[in-house]
């Protein structure tokens, strides 16, 4: 995982290049909005137990054959790693926000995860739709205009999102 700045360099450095008008341009812009970055990825940090239990609350209303004897999250140690499987997903989604690199979520997290599911008997669809709960109720948070950096924060609301949709991708 590279940050932004590093990235940038050695890419222009593999070329040989100096850097452009453009690049210096676009992590200017990084910076100006890194505030509102931070302010996001706090959001949800100091949510996430919140974030977690109502994705899976709303999971398991919608599909109660996972919870029901015989599903993936009966007993409770099963629910228990359910529960921390969503919570290690969206803490590496917390870290690709932070970093505005999708890459340390890939590395670090999703990959092998879809093929550990399928051998645990783990239903794909339903990770996915529990991150797909996460994303629902950490944008919502996050999203929240109020005691924030004023501005827009649409940019940074699809990229969170399409980190949770990688994340989605991955298990399904």
């Amino acid at each position: 995982m590279l940050d932004a700045f590093t990235r940038v360099i050695s890419q222009a450095d593999t070329r040989g290049v100096y850097l452009t008008n453009d690049q210096f341009d676009a992590l200017g812009s990084m910076v100006a909005e890194s505030n509102k970055r931070m302010d996001t990825v706090n959001r949800i940090t100091s949510n996430s137990s919140t974030i977690v239990a109502n994705a899976a609350r709303a999971l398991f209303a919608e599909q109660p054959q996972l919870i029901a004897p015989g599903g993936n999250a009966y007993t409770s140690r099963r629910m228990a790693a359910c529960l921390r499987d969503m919570e290690i997903i969206l803490r590496y989604v917390t870290y690709a926000m932070f970093a505005a690199d999708g890459s340390v979520l890939d590395d670090r997290c999703l990959n092998g995860l879809q093929e550990t599911y399928l051998a645990l008997g783990v239903p794909g669809a339903s990770v996915a739709e529990g991150v797909n709960k996460m994303k629902e109720a950490a944008i919502a948070i996050a999203n929240d205009k109020n005691a924030i950096t004023a501005g827009d924060c649409s940019a940074l609301m699809s990229e969170l999102a399409s980190y949770f949709d990688r994340a989605a991708a991955a298990v399904a």
